[in-house]
């Protein structure tokens, strides 16, 4: 049997509101440090988690009506979270037909249960929602697994951008796919 069919059944999503401040910023932490604190300066992944998600910036963009958080949860635990952005959120100008996905982050612990792919699918369905015909999003060069992943789920790289991790200049690849054309509409 999969791993992780018995837990699919267990999957829940919340939105975040400004009252999970608190909660988002714990789980940003936690899952930004186990990703990447192998590969980069103590100095600079300190300096970037203070930028970005220190309470007050993360307060500012559960405030931003075009960017939204989502929680999910495995067995009623956080197991990690979504956040999407449109219209002038997004952190490339890629228009008003796009979505921007910026972050799936899921805690180490609840990894290989499906949830990034269950993350991933909710960003579509929130862009066809939001009559939005391209979902996009940036991953590091170097983070061979979540390529592998996006390129799995149809995404194509049509670019790159660099992303600053404390003083230290690294590259994101974007990578985009079609929802609908527009002809579809």
């Amino acid at each position: 049997m999969f791993k992780g069919a018995t837990y699919l059944m267990n999957i829940k999503i919340k939105k975040c509101t400004l009252e999970d401040s608190c909660k988002l910023q714990e789980v940003s932490y936690e899952t930004f440090n186990e990703t990447f604190k192998d590969q980069n300066s103590p100095e600079n992944m300190n300096a970037y988690l203070e930028r970005a998600f220190n309470l007050k910036q993360l307060e500012k963009e559960l405030l931003n009506t075009s960017s939204h958080f989502y929680f999910v949860y495995l067995n009623n635990e956080i197991a990690g979270y979504l956040k999407v952005n449109t219209d002038d959120a997004q952190s490339e100008k890629m228009g008003d037909e796009s979505l921007e996905i910026e972050r799936i982050y899921i805690k180490n612990q609840f990894q290989k249960h499906g949830l990034g792919k269950y993350l991933l699918n909710k960003a579509m369905e929130i862009t066809l929602e939001s009559n939005k015909v391209k979902i996009w999003l940036g991953v590091w060069d170097q983070n061979e697994n979540a390529i592998a992943f996006y390129k799995k789920m149809g995404f194509v790289q049509t670019g790159a951008h660099s992303f600053y991790m404390g003083d230290e200049e690294q590259i994101d690849l974007i990578m985009a796919k079609t929802l609908i054309t527009i002809l579809e509409r």
